[in-house]
This record gives structure tokens, sequence and C-alpha cells, in this order.
């Protein structure tokens, strides 16, 4: 599960996967066809691991349901200065 954002307090993404480096590596090289890329969304900002899939989906259908100043107040927590975390996963 995680979450991307055009810039601090820009426009936001929430999404989920398998395999977060090579999905954030294709959110930033503009391989990923749709929002992210009409919006620049590019930057990971949040991110959590689970145990599962099932209970990542969950949390991302979730999450999505938020306000977006509960998702802001959320990536704030862990990342306060909204700093790509990418070089971080790798």
């Amino acid at each position: 599960m995680y979450i991307l954002a055009s810039r601090r307090h820009g426009t936001l993404y929430a999404g989920v996967t398998s395999d977060l480096p090579a999905r954030v590596w294709q959110h930033r090289n503009d391989l990923v066809a749709g929002f992210t890329r009409a919006h620049c969304v590019q930057r990971l900002v949040w991110y959590e691991m689970h145990e599962t899939m099932a209970s990542a989906i969950l949390r991302e259908k979730a999450i999505k349901q938020w306000k977006r100043a509960w998702k802001i107040e959320l990536v704030e927590r862990m990342n306060r200065t909204w700093r790509d975390l990418y070089e971080d996963i790798l």
C-alpha cells in the first residue's frame, strides 16, 4: 500500500502492489497510463507493508474513501517534509 504525490500537499494517489520498487519506478517513468501520468504524480511519500494482498487492498479501499485532510495527516506522520522515499525502498 502506498501513496504518491505530485508535490507537498499536491495531488495524491493511493495504490497497492506486490512489488513497491518496481511499481514506483513505473510511475516515475510514466509507464502507468491514467491518473498518475496525467497529473504528474510520481513522488513516493508514504507506504506500509502488509502480510497479505487482501489486507493491503482493504487498506487501500479504506484510505481512498478518507477525506483529503486525513490522507495528508497520514503522510505527515511518517514523512513530515514530503521527501521522496523511493531511494529508501531500493
